[in-house]
């Protein structure tokens, strides 16, 4: 690659958080992740029109994952484009961008153990009704290891990253090594102060092979995740920055998995706590954030270890 190439953050809100998507300016235009429906056509478009950029230029939409808030936007998207975008994700990660309905069925096999809201299944349909564009069948299934041509002499690398969802990878621009990670990375988490991962050792294998291959010169994240103080990392961080928040979502998924497995052992009980049963977890690592806000990424990762004390893991 002779010249590097210019990447543009695209911030949409959404709630309590905010939604990062990139603007890869390549000879073939992409977007990495979309938002939700909204986001397209009321943050990108206006965006990119102010560097003299055109959403119907777009032809790669890369999605990290397949949650609601990286993908929702993506039939918009793909429509904005004249329906001439590639639209790229991974093969374990696909069926929800295929169905609203594999959306609603996540949340009542895990969450819905935990949260018990009667009213939990109408109100994630009405979500993901919402925030959902449309359901389309993707462009391009990968499962890590592809490389994707973007124009004249610019690439990007598909790495498979799974933790935070089976389907989970980075994209990486060859020869640049800026690294789009979504949700991969969370050290201490966003909103909720808390990271939220499917897989306890696969998440922690994904950091370390970030950390320890890929090592990226930028680290571009899917939202202001947090450090050990609180304060949200910056949007795009240099190499330095980027070691940081990989060990330190190391150090603190190793804490939860010693908190998670003492409160395993001594079994689980069933209480008064909102962070029921997992309540000693949190007392142990002094968490105090609403477990019930949406989305709960305590209970999630809380039960990842779960599946794996219960697997024999």
């Amino acid at each position: 690659m002779t010249q590097e190439v210019q990447v543009h953050p695209l911030v949409s809100p959404w709630g309590r958080f905010g939604l990062y998507s990139f603007f890869i300016d390549a000879p073939e235009p992409a977007i990495v992740d979309t938002g939700v429906t909204s986001s397209p056509a009321e943050g990108m478009a206006p965006a990119l029109e102010e560097f003299g950029r055109s959403i119907e230029d777009v032809r790669w939409i890369l999605l990290t994952h397949g949650h609601i808030d990286h993908l929702g936007g993506a039939r918009a998207l793909w429509e904005l484009t004249g329906r001439r975008a590639q639209v790229v994700i991974h093969q374990a990660d696909a069926p929800l961008l295929r169905s609203r309905r594999a959306h609603v069925d996540q949340y009542l096999s895990v969450r819905q153990q935990y949260l018990q809201d009667p009213e939990a299944e109408a109100k994630q349909t009405g979500m993901a009704q919402q925030a959902i564009s449309g359901e389309m069948e993707p462009t391009l299934l990968v499962k890590g290891g592809e490389t994707l041509s973007l124009g004249g002499d610019v690439s990007v690398s598909v790495r498979h990253i799974p933790g935070h969802t089976a389907g989970s990878v980075a994209y990486v621009i060859d020869g640049q090594d800026d690294v789009f990670v979504g949700d991969a990375v969370q050290a201490h988490g966003a909103a909720n102060g808390f990271p939220g991962y499917e897989d306890p050792a696969a998440y922690r294998s994904s950091l370390e092979y970030l950390r320890d291959e890929v090592r990226p010169n930028r680290l571009l994240l899917g939202h202001p995740y947090r450090g050990p103080d609180g304060a949200p990392y910056e949007i795009g961080l240099d190499r330095d920055g980027a070691r940081q928040a990989l060990q330190q979502s190391i150090d603190l998924e190793a804490r939860i998995a010693d908190a998670a497995r003492r409160c395993l052992k001594e079994g689980l009980q069933d209480t008064d706590s909102p962070y029921s049963p997992f309540a000693h977890v949190a007392e142990e690592l002094g968490y105090t954030g609403d477990p019930t806000l949406e989305p709960s990424p305590f209970f999630t990762s809380l039960h990842g270890y779960r599946q794996r004390f219960e697997a024999g893991h």
